[in-house]
């Protein structure tokens, strides 16, 4: 049973993988624009003379970025796709007839997301080192960084299954990402908030993320409460993933 499950996910997991070899540095280009720009323009334009925590601003961007567009690549890789071949094209239908179970798809589809969003992370590691920001990979930075990605490949499985049109999956990304990329500790610290606001923002997923990725970059401690809050997420959605999927199977 065991084995099945894993073959299972690795079936799931191999489709995705032979699509995204032929698209690889397409999506390298396309992927990538964002984080560039926001590197070139706020780390070392705006942040040029800024300091944070006695570093330069560059070095506090950087693993915020890192957060942000694993974020960001580990959810839009797999919720557009995956809501288009639900609603427009039916190809979810071949998995939902097949002996397949609702959590091996969901974890290959998770695992899909990841991929892709660790290979986004580690061309923004090459760059940070290109620009002279050393980042610590090692402690808990890599296992962080997966449990982000795992986080909103989850979430993005949720909002491929419940949501019904394209532009619905556009809301989605405005009204919740959007806020996320920007207030979670990614560009600014949240210092300055009202408590409340802090408060509510302090338990978003991104914001441990990135909070937890800057303080491994910089061989500081991973308070314990961040990687709770995200393991907290995760589980949440990834079961309400699978949930879905085995209601879809036996519809």
């Amino acid at each position: 049973m065991t084995s099945n499950f894993f073959y299972d996910v690795y079936t799931v997991f191999w489709r995705d993988w032979v699509v995204f070899k032929k698209i690889f540095f397409k999506f390298l280009c396309s992927r990538m624009i964002t984080p560039f720009l926001y590197i070139f323009a706020f780390g070392i334009g705006l942040g040029r003379n800024v300091s944070v925590d006695g570093g330069s601003y560059l070095s506090f961007l950087i693993p915020g970025m890192i957060a942000l567009n694993s974020m960001n690549v580990s959810f839009n890789t797999i919720a557009a796709p995956l809501n288009m071949s639900r609603i427009y094209h039916h190809t979810l239908e071949t998995y939902l007839i097949s002996p397949i179970s609702g959590a091996a798809f969901v974890f290959g589809k998770v695992l899909s997301g990841t991929v892709r969003g660790l290979i986004s992370s580690a061309v923004i590691v090459v760059i940070a080192e290109l620009l002279g920001v050393h980042l610590y990979l090692g402690g808990w930075f890599i296992p962080v960084l997966i449990l982000n990605c795992f986080i909103f490949a989850s979430l993005a499985v949720v909002a491929a299954m419940t949501i019904n049109s394209h532009e619905e999956m556009s809301s989605f990304s405005t009204y919740v990402l959007v806020p996320m990329s920007f207030l979670c500790g990614t560009f600014f610290k949240a210092d300055g908030f009202p408590a409340v606001l802090k408060g509510f923002l302090s338990i978003l997923p991104l914001t441990p993320a990135s909070s937890a990725l800057r303080a491994a970059a910089n061989k500081m401690s991973v308070e314990w409460y961040w990687l709770v809050i995200m393991l907290v997420y995760f589980s949440i959605f990834f079961a309400y993933a699978c949930h879905l999927l085995q209601m879809k199977k036996e519809e």
